[in-house]
């Protein structure tokens, strides 16, 4: 096989989180939680009371959503107050940790109240992520692997989650089906052979490169062989990918899936392959525990 231009991961590195996104899911979780009107806060005050809380993360992590959380309170109170105390992305660290003060808010009580948990389980929940995602980054620190983030997202909660990702130092890799080509195991069983679909595929992909997951050695030479842009290599061991690594020799980007864990990425990092994704940033990741208090 000649030599030939290997097309290069088109990556969202960006951490800008989508206003539009951020709106619908704000909006959709108030009208889950808060519905015709939270009965218990309404009867205790009055429109017009007023207080002040601050936002606490109680265990160490990287700080993700302080924006998605003061809109939360804004939906319900356009003039509220929100301080953030730490900037987002801040790394809480573990030596002598107590609970750390992230924002404050200061509004109308009703509104605060009513929105207090919808805004903690939006900062829990991209904070666990962000900090899922440093964990892997930094366990592959010093190699030239790539970590990446998946599909396997909360339905409703992609846009948040990868842009959490984002903040705890991962790439994005596709946002959907729509912004990349990637032929898995039940696509290669429907259409017969790696060959035929790749010849498919060029007459559509444009600038998306073609992408092949393939499970052998074998399965290696033949996406190559096809011309495949790029390789997943899905569930292969550290030794089996280093052979993936020496047969492609730079003829196409390789990327790593399946069965990643904090215990093993460092020695899927060290086989040489470009990228590694982690469906687990975000399908495991764990919230973080936070609080709001009223001062």
């Amino acid at each position: 096989m000649g030599a030939r231009t290997v097309k290069s991961m088109k990556l969202k590195q960006s951490t800008a989180l989508d206003p539009e996104a951020m709106a619908r899911v704000v909006r959709e979780a108030l009208a889950e939680d808060v519905g015709d009107g939270d009965l218990t806060t309404n009867a205790l005050f009055a429109a017009e009371a007023r207080c002040r809380a601050r936002m606490l993360v109680k265990e160490p992590g990287v700080v993700c959503g302080l924006s998605v959380a003061e809109a939360v309170f804004r939906a319900l109170d356009a003039d509220v107050r929100f301080e953030e105390v730490v900037p987002e992305g801040h790394h809480l660290q573990q030596s002598g940790f107590m609970a750390g003060e992230v924002a404050v808010v200061e509004g109308s009580a009703r509104a605060v109240l009513s929105a207090e948990r919808t805004a903690l389980n939006l900062l829990g929940r991209l904070s666990g992520v962000a900090t899922m995602a440093r964990a892997f980054v930094d366990a592959v620190a010093g190699t030239d692997a790539v970590i990446l983030d998946t599909r396997k997202t909360t339905p409703g909660l992609r846009a948040l989650e990868k842009y959490a990702t984002s903040v705890g130092g991962a790439t994005n890799h596709r946002q959907g089906l729509h912004d990349g080509i990637l032929v898995k195991d039940n696509h290669l069983r429907l259409t017969g052979e790696v060959t035929t679909a790749v010849e498919a595929l060029r007459h559509v992909a444009g600038d998306h490169r073609v992408e092949i997951e393939v499970e052998t050695l074998e399965d290696v030479g033949a996406a190559l062989d096809a011309g495949a842009d790029a390789l997943l290599l899905d569930n292969m061991s550290p030794a089996v990918m280093r052979q993936a690594v020496a047969l492609t020799a730079s003829r196409a980007t390789l990327e790593a899936s399946g069965g990643v864990s904090l215990a093993n990425v460092r020695a899927v990092a060290e086989t040489g392959v470009d990228f590694i994704s982690v469906g687990a940033i975000t399908h495991a990741a764990r919230s973080l525990d936070v609080s709001l208090e009223v001062l």
